[in-house]
């Protein structure tokens, strides 16, 4: 008797294995990010390496403290969907957060193109509410992404944190890229 309770338990834990395939997805971090791929999962932030991002090169210590305490950063694989804008007032307000690439690239894909250039590299910086057209942000590589929340950002720029020359080169780029007439593809 206690043999085939054994066996059976055996049998049912082999299959749960198996189906589960040993593994447990991570949440999005952000609801609208459910279209192409999920494959993001969370990550440690080390201050070591934040502090040679250059969105952050400026920061004191106890100010990377800051960040690293009121982030999150999440490890994506090459056609992760980082962020979507639907192009509604209302999706920019629902997900006002900043995201922040730390490693990897990414784009902007936007009316059928793709936007890499210009500003993809580690250190730059993406938020839906940069636009109120449909867009969305897609790694192109294996990256590492940060994303704080828009509270939290708002706390850092009251507080002084230096990212003004980032951040105004990310509006130059957001304005130039959603004011222009896109064509669409037939």
């Amino acid at each position: 008797m206690k043999s085939s309770i054994l066996i059976a338990g055996a049998l049912l834990l082999s299959f749960l294995i198996t189906s589960c395939d040993g593994r447990q997805q991570a949440q999005s971090p952000d609801a609208s990010v459910a279209t192409r791929s999920t494959a993001m999962k969370p990550s440690v932030t080390y201050l070591h390496l934040l502090k040679h991002t250059p969105f952050f090169t400026s920061l004191t210590t106890e100010q990377l403290r800051w960040v690293i305490g009121h982030s999150h950063e999440w490890e994506a694989q090459p056609g992760t969907v980082i962020a979507q804008c639907d192009g509604s007032a209302r999706a920019a307000a629902s997900d006002r957060g900043t995201w922040i690439l730390l490693d990897g690239g990414w784009q902007i894909e936007y009316g059928q193109q793709s936007y890499p250039a210009g500003h993809a590299s580690a250190g730059k910086w993406f938020s839906a509410a940069v636009t109120d057209r449909p867009c969305s942000l897609v790694t192109t590589e294996h990256s590492y992404v940060m994303k704080i929340e828009r509270a939290d950002f708002d706390a850092m720029l009251e507080h002084g944190f230096a990212f003004d020359s980032h951040l105004d080169a990310g509006r130059r780029y957001y304005s130039e890229l959603f004011a222009a007439p896109v064509e669409l593809v037939k």
